[in-house]
């Protein structure tokens, strides 16, 4: 579809990722339907281009009110606590929300949608690097800690299942591990340790560590690649150990410890992104502009407090 003059509605377009999706729809030439439950939680998007609709995960009927008259729908918002035995939670927001979004898109007469998932919906085992057609988890996977995993992975299938059923053009994007500003989570964690006087800091672990400009960059082009429609595309980090990824972050001016103690992890998990590159033309930036990016719009920087 044709990005520039279109209106897509996104939602949870205040969250850390939905912020680097609604800057890059914006930067494509679209207007942007915000759909949320707190305007207020990004002043700076109450600007032209932006227009916000009030709705929550558990509203149908505000959801399909926020959406009439788009022309896409990015289904973005979901829940990711640090409790990960939290089923009920995760459950709600993600499965139930995923129903209700796909549901209130088809209510809306919108019939374009691409899905934001995780590559927490992989199996353990099989190949590395991981590719798009690798087993999902089901809920007979749930265990103590995998609470989001299996949400991700149930929501994903529940949203393929209604988009063959309700007639919904749908293509799934599979991230890893986010970093970037606006991060509540991975970005703020590393910072707090490599502020330390002494920090350990991880050699030989790859884990596809993405910044989330990238993964919205590639969400934008999956809208505008008709030939999307139907897929789910790995938006992963490069494949490249821990320690180029904080020799980055060091010379990107990120807080750096007095004493770095090497640590060697040597864990490889990381997911074969050749689809959206052959198909998208899409890519990583290098880590330490992506970084630079990162602490020029949030203070993570070796002058400010963390």
């Amino acid at each position: 579809m044709r990005i520039e003059g279109s209106r897509i509605a996104v939602t949870g377009a205040t969250g850390f990722i939905g912020r680097h999706i609604v800057e890059s729809l914006l930067s494509a030439g679209a207007d942007v339907i915000a759909v949320v439950r707190n305007p207020d939680r990004v002043p700076e998007f109450k600007r032209p281009g932006i227009e916000f609709r009030l709705a929550d995960l558990a509203d149908r009927k505000a959801l399909t009110d926020g959406f009439r008259g788009a022309d896409a729908v990015v289904s973005n918002a979901a829940l990711f606590r640090m409790n990960n035995s939290d089923w009920k939670g995760h459950r709600d927001a993600n499965v139930v929300g995923t129903e209700n979004v796909m549901r209130a898109v088809a209510k809306a007469g919108v019939g374009r949608v691409v899905h934001v998932s995780s590559v927490a919906v992989y199996r353990p085992g099989g190949n590395n690097p991981v590719g798009e057609d690798q087993p999902m988890l089901d809920e007979g996977d749930l265990g103590m800690f995998n609470a989001y995993s299996v949400s991700k992975a149930v929501s994903e299938r529940l949203a393929w299942k209604l988009a063959s059923e309700l007639g919904l053009t749908l293509s799934c994007c599979r991230p890893s591990s986010v970093f970037g500003p606006f991060d509540p989570n991975i970005t703020p964690a590393i910072a707090r340790v490599l502020s330390l006087p002494f920090a350990p800091v991880p050699r030989m672990l790859r884990v596809g560590l993405v910044y989330a400009g990238d993964v919205a960059e590639g969400t934008v082009r999956m809208l505008q690649t008709d030939s999307t429609a139907g897929k789910s595309y790995n938006l992963t980090g490069p494949h490249l150990p821990s320690g180029d990824f904080f020799n980055a972050w060091r010379d990107a001016g990120g807080p750096w410890p007095g004493l770095a103690i090497p640590v060697p992890v040597p864990v490889t998990r990381v997911w074969d992104n050749g689809r959206a590159e052959r198909e998208l033309g899409w890519t990583n930036r290098p880590w330490v502009e992506s970084l630079r990016r990162t602490f020029e719009r949030q203070p993570f920087g070796r002058h400010h407090k963390v």
